[in-house]
């Protein structure tokens, strides 16, 4: 775009000198440009928003106070904007920064227009008066935002200078007044939080200077106003990260001080136990970290007392401020522990006093308390090294070992070579160096200003670099078996023992005791020395790069333990060999004799090193004093163990957990080793003796082995699937064992209670006790929770004992819950009334009041029942009151009519008619007389005419007045005529009362003069406008009316599930809830970058397609027609666009249904703390909270209202922050997305938003970029700014979620941390529980305290598809049953993504809530998990709450999901973590972890291994004729372990180790009718073809990252509708993971039936491979069974022609691998680029196995004849190098002759195709080429060819340059061509058929049909919307 030009410089607004005022009006022409004549003013307001970045924070106050106040003066707005253009000049005045010169043009150009406009408008004579006067104004309406503005501007024009740094030296709350949670500053005082006792005493205690040095040395004390200030001024802290920790550290005090117990007596003074337990807590790694490194403590304590608490603070306080500006070093907590022992040494000196005994002065900081110097001299510099190091990552390519990650840096400070750094730290240490030869330039476009302290040096490496620390992530499988050796010697040494036993043909283990067998078994222990000498070896290598950062006492322990490895490994063998020889023991020997031979010696020795390790096993506590300890033999005990690292020490477990876990797993492996040994071992050691015995001498090919004894290669084709099921079967064992203890778990821990709207009805009436005793505070403060049956009793007996003020908090409790639902559009309003309990304190008859789907038909059945009812009064009362909600019904029914006649009738002779009735039926039942005193034969006609007049009064319409006169009339009459029995008693008391009372003359009641009654002057119609009143009739009515079945309420299935699962978790064990004042604050904290907020106008009405008149909404509005309905109901039937946004948005994956979730709980809060305000009644909790929902409450007395009491407490409380990473850059782009979050913002005042701004600032003439974490809220709809805080450069170095987290996390608050996805969402009755959730961080589980609180999650997203569907059950399966288990007893869960809650401060000081090292951190959430558990936290889980999430719906984004969570995995594998959670945990909590974790994935891919094994060994066995000879001569046609193994294996492939967990949890909270159903419809949508297909992605990404890497985040797209995928795009989402290894597959199960021997049938072979040829089918085929409209053949014809375009479009640079198949290859296979030499070695053997057919086919041929020579083998590669050599010659003459000589191409081409033909005939007549030998050529040399590419790939970059890489790119063309021609022709031919289009849109929408959506159509419009 081009620059605007300035006008010219003479209508630049400038000042030269002080006296002139260029603001007063003057007739100077350059001042006042001559623009016409001076009209009406128009406002306009300028745009405040799309600023230049340079000058955002200095002019956009100024300018949007002037849109402000434009409408009321403006001339003060036209000042205000000069004012703005005047400080944009000063601060650019060459307009360099990118876009001031067109901001300036335009702000210049409208400053000329408003310059006449505005002058004749002025009041005073000068603007200086006019300002002067205007400001006035607003400073008396207390305006003080404005006023700030227009004070700055007053003294520009008073002084004629603009104030080029006024706010330098201010923050902006001390400017403008903002403020985040606490109004600090003067004006704030007077907030009703600020009021709060706890509040004052924690701000009385920081703002305690008393005593202080001040850093000017002419003073005597400090002028400072706080302790953070004081910290400022002598560190040199940032203002915005002293404002922001300020409140930080008040609210963490206040909130500690408010719950000590006992209370302070004064309660405005800070107690000191409230600042020791947050010392304790924030200091506690750091104390660590220091007895670790022998180092003491830099606190240090004063003797005076009355300084103590003071200097506690100092402490604190310098903490969180090195953590509040740390940026990118808070992810290395030793790091920030190392930089605050040194600043806490200073600290301590400036405040003795302590004098340098060099310079005799005062001790100062080393780095001064200059402006930003922690930044600029802490912070940068250990910075730089990060970024530096993360560069040469190169976005994840570069080999781990090449670089250092956080974990290596911060491990540098695990160790005392750290302090060699010293203090001010040595720029030219080693640490600082990172192999770049000087330091990196500044230039124009460098990321951050020059840093003086490092770019003063030449070059700061004068030493090495310093490597890898403790740990080397290198890229193989041995990791696996190197962080859990010890499982797979237990797995190796097992499978020893059952191959002797079996071997041995032993009976029963008593027959082990044999001493020669017994001497065999022991054999396992040279077995065990080998592995153990091979794990040392292993971690030797592993660490080999990382010796120069070791000590000398880990480089000695490797030493040791690979001597002894050594020595072992030869003398077991060697004595074991001599005492074969020279055995001491015979067979004869009895079994009671002790008989010890030599290598029985040496194994005791061997064994006598394990017997600590199982003492500590079994006593865990001593283990964990031994790692911890600082006692010398600890340490030495400790060394000998594992290496002594600061983190996985001491991590056991209490002796209960260990034995819960340790049960398990020995149940469990008992299990496994029974169906091992009895179905594959034994079973396969009968055909292995018979195979050894065999000689073959005759071969069907040419055997390269031929004097291989025992048939070597057939007995590891036969065994070596059986040995890799039997190292993965144990995944399906634990999958098992999980599914059925962790139901019972379940069953015992109420999932499930509750699970229909059925049992709610029939369990409502004891919701309120159990309301009551979970979720209303103790009144006793020392009431202890005790045990689990305590607690069922205790609540049986609040069953029996249910309050009245209980059940008003219930009430309003659950009207809330009721309103969220019909704001949510859940239920309409009908169905809000019948579902609400009513508050109205009117009836006081003790009555409670049920909802009304409870009561309904309830008392039209009671009327009939009485009206057929016969005999006694007793058994009539006893059939009523036996079901409690008719007795209810029937009593509130009589109630109600009694109190709403008082209203309606008003005639002295009506109410004493009335109140005879009344007495009489009351006295009646009283006496029992009911059925001799009243006729309820006639109730039902009663009840009739009570309904109509009900109705009338409902409907309270004037001309309705007769008709209440005649229904009441009817009404008497029939009541004393009809009803009662004794009329003659009735007249007598109203005769009475008439003779009494009445002053007309006239003759009583039916006497001679009948008065007409209930005339318009004794009745009250229409009823008075009192909603108590109109409440009462209403609900009235609806008793009487309604005749819905309480099943049928509510209608709507989310609504039914979440108050199924509310009513559940009230059963369930939790906590007691504290009152809020008392419970642990928390925030809420969720990361966003750029996905949707709302949904956009144009989105949500965007037609995709003209056939169809479908989009979003229309698809939203058909999906949840019922929820479209209540929206309308709710809102009109026209509502607002911005309305429809909303409600469309809520029903997404959108930020904005994110927000409202979480907002619930500050709403919760607001309630809770009301009810928690006094034990109040019923009358009290009413009209309380009736005054708080009406709006404008004035204050008494100068207090605040009860709104503002609670809002100030949910401030206290909870904090929720929005992490919008680019949101800066999205406003300045004029992204609507930053409108819509500022929308929310708004919409959500208490909601703040954390962004990264990238800001660039002129230094030295040039433009460099700033970066600074900003924190804003909205005021005003405008976003403003609350806190900045300046970044050493660009915060996103490594995975873009931690780092986005971490730059946001300083704006949290609170001691808990609640992480939420933008994908998510909560509900209000779950956030009620909160305050529970939160009681878990107070109690202990085992022998840690929680750090992390695990939470159900329900996946909304289940009823878009059947694919959606599957991905619900398997993701709640994982998060309820899975994760339950894994919590207690097994004790290894870990973090798996949000709604986690951690302990904040925990986190806070232990490195965070994620992990952010780039590739090896992909997972960043469970690396949180792992890190909180090496540090001896604890992980637990809960299930009583929970939170939704959404997922992906379509089968690519799905499947993008799963590799990306496959390569975290992988990662994992590589990982320190996980090596040392492998080590540090005990042997069974170990296994635990291993089939939790990576074990998952390695047993898919091993699962997947199992059938390329077991078909490659078939393959041998045929083709080289072993098979035929062993049929032959064992006369064994199958064996039944190899059928095992293939069982096994599909266990996997089908998806059951996921399904029965799934189906499981289903029949606990559904019921087992329900999930059987549900199971066999997701068998008919096709599930376990998806979870095959998922299977092969799991494998293929697990194995394909481990070896080359490669991974990264792969952005799935969170949108609603599931889209139409091409072709194109699913052959290069799944051509390498998917349709290769099917075809693969296909090729194998092809040769294997075409030579089988081994069954006889087909129907054999097929049962037999069934599972194989599903899945290789399966990975064909699935993407387009599961890909909508991929059967419409509009959709084939595009999808062929784009197939086309895509294979034919040359690539090139900047050609897009979706554009063009040549960039689509090359991007494939660049892994290949960058693996290691053993990754590369590995992948060229795994690509031989295709040269097998080849080799194995040739010598089947008809033409080969009996040949077997090798001859034979190398004459068929002659074919394979003609092919490549024809392919070359067609393409160099495609290149030199089809563009000139197109004939002579054309001829050349047919001379070609003429030779091959002849070829062939030739081969045919002459050879006796036979069409069978043409396919087995093909067999044979198609996957020839593939190999041959596949070993290319891997030499690529030494062939690429040469003539011979063309041909080879068109053969690899061609075999892709091929491959998806053969995939797509089915499809094609399938696509004819319109049935199948049909059923699969039926298959994959299921429940959209239910709901009678017409899907299709649909699907058909958003083909081109992509």
């Amino acid at each position: 775009m081009d620059e605007i030009i300035p006008i010219g410089p003479s209508h630049r607004p400038t000042r030269t000198t002080s006296t002139t005022r260029l603001w007063r009006q003057s007739s100077s022409s350059s001042r006042a440009p001559q623009t016409g004549a001076t009209g009406g003013y128009v406002v306009k307001p300028f745009d405040s928003e799309k600023l230049p970045p340079t000058l955002v924070s200095e002019i956009r106050p100024f300018l949007r106070k002037a849109n402000q106040i434009e409408a009321e003066s403006p001339r003060v707005a036209y000042l205000c904007r000069f004012h703005a253009f005047e400080k944009a000049h000063i601060i650019d005045p060459l307009s360099n920064g990118r876009g001031v010169r067109q901001f300036k043009t335009a702000l210049l150009r409208r400053l000329e227009q408003d310059w006449k406009a505005t002058t004749p408008l002025r009041k005073e004579k000068s603007d200086a008066r006019e300002l002067r006067n205007f400001y006035e104004r607003k400073k008396a309406s207390n305006d003080h935002e404005i006023t700030a503005v227009l004070l700055e501007v007053l003294k520009a024009v008073v002084s004629g200078i603009a104030q080029e740094s006024s706010a330098a030296g201010e923050s902006l709350e001390e400017k403008y007044g903002r403020y985040n949670i606490l109004p600090l500053h003067t004006r704030g005082r007077q907030q009703p939080i600020m009021h709060l006792l706890e509040i004052k005493a924690a701000v009385s205690a920081v703002y305690n200077v008393r005593g202080l040095p001040s850093v000017n040395s002419d003073e005597e004390t400090t002028t400072a106003s706080d302790l953070l200030e004081w910290l400022q001024t002598w560190f040199g802290f940032q203002k915005g990260n002293v404002a922001n920790q300020r409140e930080h550290l008040i609210l963490l005090l206040a909130n500690m001080q408010v719950r000590l117990n006992p209370k302070p007596s004064v309660m405005t003074k800070l107690d000191d136990r409230a600042v020791n337990e947050l010392l304790m807590k924030v200091f506690k790694n750091y104390l660590n970290w220091c007895k670790f490194l022998s180092r003491k403590s830099n606190i240090w304590l004063p003797s005076v007392k009355q300084e103590v608490q003071q200097h506690k603070l100092l402490y604190i306080a310098l903490y969180f401020l090195i953590w509040g500006e740390a940026s990118n070093l808070r992810l290395m907590p030793e790091c920030l522990c190392y930089i605050f022992h040194h600043m806490a040494y200073e600290l301590y000196g400036v405040l003795s006093g302590a004098v340098s005994l060099n310079t005799g002065e005062k001790v100062r900081p080393a780095y001064g308390g200059e402006s930003e110097s922690f930044l600029t001299n802490v912070v940068t510099p250990i910075y730089r090294v990060i970024q530096e190091e993360a560069l040469k990552n190169r976005n994840g390519v570069a080999d781990h070992s090449k670089w250092r990650n956080y974990d290596d840096i911060n491990e540098f400070f695990w160790s005392v070579d750290c302090f060699k750094l010293g203090w001010p730290m040595r720029t030219n240490s080693s640490f600082f160096c990172t192999k770049i030869s000087s330091p990196k330039p500044i230039t124009k476009n460098s990321e951050s200003p020059p840093n003086p302290s490092i770019n003063s040096q030449e070059n700061p490496c004068q030493q090495n670099w310093l490597g890898k620390t403790n740990f080397v992530e290198v890229r193989s499988f041995w990791h696996l078996f190197r962080s859990f050796d010890r499982m797979w010697t237990f797995f190796v040494l097992a499978l020893q023992v059952m191959i002797i036993m079996a071997w041995n043909e032993l009976d029963s283990p008593v027959d082990l005791l044999d001493p020669q067998t017994f001497e065999d078994v022991l054999s396992i222990f040279i077995t065990n020395a080998a592995l153990r000498l091979i794990q040392v070896v292993m971690d030797i290598v592993f660490l080999w790069q990382a010796r120069h950062t070791m000590g000398y006492s880990h480089k000695l322990r490797y030493g040791v333990k690979l001597l002894a490895a050594c020595i072992w490994t030869v003398t077991l063998p060697a004595s074991y060999n001599i005492s074969k020889k020279y055995p001491v023991c015979s067979a004869k020997d009895v079994i009671g004799r002790l008989c010890l031979s030599q290598y029985m010696v040496v194994v005791a020795i061997y064994l006598t090193t394990n017997v600590i390790g199982m003492a500590l096993f079994l006593v865990p506590a001593v283990g964990s004093y031994i790692e911890t300890s600082s006692w010398s033999v600890c340490k030495l005990l400790s060394w000998l163990c594992q290496p002594r690292l600061y983190v996985g020490r001491g991590m056991q477990e209490s002796q209960v957990s260990v034995l819960k876990y340790t049960v398990f797993w020995i149940m469990l492996l008992s299990s496994k080793f029974l169906f091992s040994y009895y179905f594959e071992i034994k079973p396969l050691v009968g055909p292995t003796k018979q195979i050894m015995k065999i000689n073959v001498h005759q071969y069907d090919w040419h055997e390269l082995f031929p004097h291989v004894k025992s048939n070597l290669g057939a007995i590891l084709a036969i065994w070596a699937p059986i040995i890799l099921v039997y190292f993965m079967d144990t995944q399906i064992w634990y999958s098992i064992f999980c599914t059925v203890f962790g139901g019972m778990y379940g069953i015992v821990h109420h999932l499930g209670e509750i699970r229909t709207m059925g049992m709610v009805r029939s369990r409502f009436n004891t919701l309120p006790a159990v309301f009551n005793f979970s979720l209303v505070p103790r009144s006793s403060p020392k009431e202890k929770k005790t045990s689990f049956g305590t607690f069922l009793e205790k609540k049986f007996f609040k069953d029996l004992k249910v309050e009245r003020n209980d059940i008003a908090k219930f009430a309003l409790v659950w009207k809330e819950i009721i309103s969220s639902f019909r704001s949510e559009d859940l239920i309409s309003n009908r169905e809000m009334d019948l579902m609400t309990m009513p508050l109205s304190t009117e009836l006081n008859s003790g009555l409670v009041r049920w909802p009304l789907f409870l009561l309904a038909t309830k008392f039209s059945t009671a009327v009939d029942m009485a009206a057929e009812f016969t005999g006694t009064c007793e058994r009539l009362y006893q059939k009523v009151m036996k079901d409690d909600y008719m007795f209810c019904a029937v009593t509130e029914c009589y109630i109600s009519l009694k109190y709403i006649s008082d209203f309606l009738i008003i005639g002295e002779l009506e109410k004493s008619i009335l109140k005879a009735i009344y007495t009489h039926v009351e006295t009646s039942i009283e006496n029992s007389n009911l059925l001799k005193d009243i006729n309820l034969h006639q109730l039902p006609v009663l009840c009739n005419k009570l309904v109509h007049l009900v109705q009338t009064l409902f409907e309270n319409k004037v001309e309705s007045r007769y008709n209440v006169t005649i229904l009441l009339q009817d009404i008497v009459e029939i009541v004393i005529k009809d009803l009662v029995r004794d009329t003659p008693r009735i007249m007598e008391v109203v005769n009475s009362s008439c003779m009494a009372g009445c002053e007309r003359d006239f003759v009583c009641l039916f006497g001679d003069y009948q008065p007409e009654l209930f005339t318009s002057t004794s009745i009250c119609f229409p009823l008075p406008n009192d909603d108590p009143l109109k409440e009462q009739v209403k609900r009235l009515y609806l008793l009487l009316t309604t005749k819905e079945k309480a099943m049928d309420v509510p209608s709507n299935l989310e609504a039914r599930r979440r108050i199924s699962f509310f009513a559940t978790s009230l059963f369930m064990d939790m906590p007691f809830a504290p009152r809020v004042r008392n419970m642990l604050s928390f925030s809420v904290i969720t990361p966003y970058f750029m996905e949707e907020v709302n949904f956009s106008e144009e989105e949500l009405h965007l037609i995709q397609d003209g056939s169809s008149n479908n989009s979003i909404l229309t698809y939203m509005q058909k999906i949840y027609p019922d929820e479209w309905k209540n929206f309308k109901e709710r809102l009109g039937a026209d509502p607002k666009s911005e309305e429809v946004r909303y409600w469309a948005s809520f029903r997404g994956q959108t930020l904005s249904r994110t927000v409202r979730g979480m907002m619930y709980y500050r709403k919760a809060l607001k309630l809770q703390a009301f009810l928690d305000k006094s034990e109040q009644r019923e009358e009290d909790i009413y009209k309380g909270h009736t005054a708080i929902d009406q709006q404008g409450q004035n204050h008494k007395n100068g207090q605040p209202c009860m709104s503002d009491q609670l809002d100030a407490l949910a401030d206290m409380k909870f904090t929720y922050v929005i992490s919008c990473q680019k949101f800066g850059e999205q406003k300045a782009n004029g992204d609507p997305h930053a409108q819509d979050i500022i929308d929310l913002m708004t919409r959500h005042p208490a909601l703040r938003v954390a962004y990264i701004e990238e800001k660039e600032v002129m230094i030295g003439g040039e433009p460099h970029k700033l970066y600074s974490s900003v924190l804003i809220k909205a005021e005003n709809n405008l976003d403003q700014e609350i806190y900045r805080i300046k970044l050493p450069g660009p915060p996103i170095i490594g995975e873009g979620k931690p780092e986005n987290q971490n730059h946001a996390v300083i704006f949290t608050r609170g001691e808990a941390l609640q992480t939420i996805d933008m994908n998510q969402d909560n509900y209000l009755e779950e956030a009620y529980k909160m305050r529970n959730v939160l009681q878990e961080f107070v109690q202990h589980h085992g022998s840690h305290a929680p750090t992390i609180l695990g939470l159900r999650e329900h996946i909304f997203t289940g009823s878009v598809s059947s694919l959606a569907g599957f991905m619900s059950y398997q993701e709640t399966s994982f998060v309820t049953i899975g994760q339950r288990f894994l919590a207690s007893p097994l004790r290894v869960r870990f973090h798996y993504g949000h709604p986690d809650i951690f302990d904040r401060l925990f986190h806070l000081t232990q490195g965070g809530i994620s992990k952010a090292s780039k590739t090896i951190n992909l997972s960043e959430d469970v690396f949180a998990g792992y890190n909180s558990t090496l540090r001896r936290g604890n992980v637990t889980y809960k299930e009583y709450i929970q939170v939704g999430k959404g997922r992906d719906v379509g089968l690519n984004q799905i499947s993008k999901f799963e590799a990306k969570v496959t390569n975290g995995n992988s990662e994992q594998a590589l990982s320190r973590d996980i090596y040392r959670l492998g080590h540090g945990f005990d042997f069974f909590r170990m296994l635990s972890c291993y089939f939790s974790t990576v074990g998952f994935y390695f047993n898919s891919l091993i699962s997947i291994i199992v059938v390329y094994v077991f078909l490659y060994g078939q393959l041998y066995l045929v083709l080289s004729g072993l098979e035929q000879a062993l049929l032959i001569k064992t006369r064994t046609k199958n064996m039944k372990s190899l059928e095992t193994a293939l069982g096994s294996q599909s266990f996997l492939q089908l998806g059951l180790l996921t399904g029965l967990p799934m189906v499981m949890e289903l029949c606990l909270e559904k019921g087992f009718r329900v999930a059987f159903s549900d199971f066999i419809l997701m068998q008919m949508q096709l599930a376990s073809v998806f979870f095959t297909f998922s299977l092969g992605t799991k494998a293929h990404y697990f194995g394909r990252t481990i070896l080359h890497g490669g991974a990264k985040y792969r952005p799935t797209g969170r949108k609603f509708v599931v889209f139409h995928a091409s072709f194109t795009e699913n052959y290069q989402l799944y051509s390498r993971s998917h349709f290769v290894k099917g075809f693969e597959l296909a090729f194998l199960l092809i040769v294997y039936n075409l030579f089988r021997k081994s069954y006889e049938s087909g129907v054999a072979y097929l049962m037999a491979t069934f599972s194989t040829w599903f899945m290789a089918l399966a990975w064909l085929f699935t993407p387009f069974l599961f890909n909508p409209m991929g059967f419409a053949w509009k959709k084939i014809v595009e999808d062929w022609a784009d197939w086309n375009h895509w294979m034919r479009n040359p690539g090139g640079v900047g050609v897009q691998p979706d554009k063009s198949w040549e960039s689509w290859w090359n991007c494939e296979n660049a892994h290949l680029r960058h693996s290691g030499l053993g990754s590369k070695v590995l992948e060229v053997i795994l690509s031989l196995r295709f040269f097998i057919y080849q080799y194995g086919l040739v010598y089947h041929l008809d033409i080969s004849g009996d040949n077997k020579t090798f001859l034979v083998y190398l004459l068929s590669w002659v074919v394979i190098i003609a092919i490549i050599v024809l392919v070359k010659v067609v393409y160099e003459a495609r290149r030199r002759l089809s563009s000139e000589h197109q004939l002579v191409f054309r001829f050349f081409k047919l001379v070609i195709f003429l030779a091959v033909s002849t070829s062939l005939a030739v081969l045919y007549t002459v050879c006796k080429l036979s069409v069978m030998d043409m396919l087995i050529c093909c067999l044979a040399f198609l996957p020839t060819g593939w190999g041959l590419l596949s070993i290319v790939q891997v030499l690529r970059p030494r062939i690429e340059y040469y003539s011979i890489w063309e041909p080879i790119q068109a053969i690899a063309h061609a075999y892709d061509y091929g491959m998806g021609s053969v995939v797509f022709a089915p499809i094609a031919i399938l696509a004819w058929i319109p049935v199948v289009s049909a059923l699969q849109t039926r298959v994959l929408f299921n429940q959209a049909f239910n709901r009678q959506l017409q899907i299709q159509p649909i699907l058909a419009g958003k083909s081109k919307y992509r």
